[in-house]
């Protein structure tokens, strides 16, 4: 029996999320870490302050490499195997669950011993805040926030766009997130440069992160939360934070852990104070231990939805337009 490229699409998103969890990232030749300096030396190219040169910058650099997909789409339309293979690399190639969540163990460890100092050194690997000045109520805080708006971003949002749009989706995606981690920042050089590339990546993570909210509420249990307060705290506080997106991952991680998120963010040169999540105490090591146990378990129920979407069977052009015709 052979299989359709849709189960094909299915087996390679399980096996890569598969490969994730066994290995985590490539340690060497990471493909998106190849794609960041080939974005950068565009970049140097085609720069100018405005959003023009910032919307060219931004077609070339995910236009790119979902062409290339694509072709290796058509490539293996007839070849079921080599499609699994293709999706399965490709996942495991922009999935990041298994080095999030080992972050933020050896966060949560430190916090643990009290070495705040190695703390402070390891929170970027985690997010771009100063550490300089945090206590350990304020990094346990931002392993948190970090953990929830990742999961959606390293987790969910790549699983549904493989399931929408196969291995182009998975490409696509981990290109615009990419962009909007290089140049989607607010500051001097890319407030309209970068605009584009971060406009971009919103709009690819309307549904993921909404869905991760979902998800986290259904799995609130998992961490000793309650669905009804969790469903509560994010119906009531998913729309308070200035992202679009972040929110949603953050107030609905905060109503599972029973704790509040927010606050004042201190980063590089400029600082942010964003309202607050949640109705609990300041996070602690133990939340964020929790916090990684909630990203698993959303990130598992994530790959069985995306599996589920790009399994199911979809009408062709040809038979819509038969069934339309009749």
């Amino acid at each position: 029996m052979r299989l359709s490229s849709g189960v094909a699409t299915a087996a390679g998103l399980v096996a890569g999320y598969a490969l994730d969890a066994a290995l985590g990232d490539p340690r060497r030749f990471h493909p998106v870490a190849g794609f960041g300096r080939a974005a950068g030396a565009l970049e140097r190219r085609l720069y100018h302050p405005g959003h023009g040169a910032g919307a060219a910058f931004t077609a070339i650099a995910v236009g790119t490499p979902v062409l290339a997909a694509a072709a290796a789409t058509a490539a293996t339309r007839r070849r079921p195997l080599a499609r699994a293979a293709l999706v399965a690399a490709g996942t495991w190639t922009v999935l990041g669950g298994r080095t999030l969540r080992t972050e933020a163990k050896v966060m949560a460890k430190a916090l643990k011993r009290g070495d705040v100092p190695a703390a402070r050194a390891r929170l970027n690997h985690l997010c771009g805040r100063d550490p300089s000045t945090l206590d350990e109520p304020e990094l346990a805080r931002a392993t948190v926030e970090s953990v929830a708006e990742n999961t959606s971003d390293a987790v969910v949002a790549p699983l549904f766009w493989g399931a929408v749009a196969g291995l182009p989706g998975l490409v696509g995606y981990r290109a615009a997130n990419t962009l909007d981690a290089m140049v989607g920042h607010r500051s001097r050089r890319y407030a309209r440069f970068g605009t584009p590339a971060a406009r971009l990546d919103d709009l690819l993570n309307l549904v993921p992160s909404r869905l991760t909210g979902l998800l986290a509420v259904a799995a609130a249990p998992v961490v000793h939360g309650e669905r009804a307060e969790t469903w509560r705290v994010w119906r009531r506080d998913r729309n308070d934070h200035p992202s679009p997106n972040a929110g949603q991952c953050e107030s609905a991680f905060a109503g599972a852990l029973r704790v509040r998120l927010g606050g004042r963010n201190i980063y590089f040169g400029r600082s942010e104070t964003r309202p607050f999540l949640g109705d609990g105490p300041r996070p602690t090591a133990r939340h964020i231990t929790r916090a990684a146990r909630l990203s698993a378990t959303v990130g598992l129920a994530a790959l069985a939805i995306s599996a589920l979407i790009a399994a199911t069977p979809r009408p062709t052009p040809v038979r819509l337009f038969r069934r339309g015709a009749r």
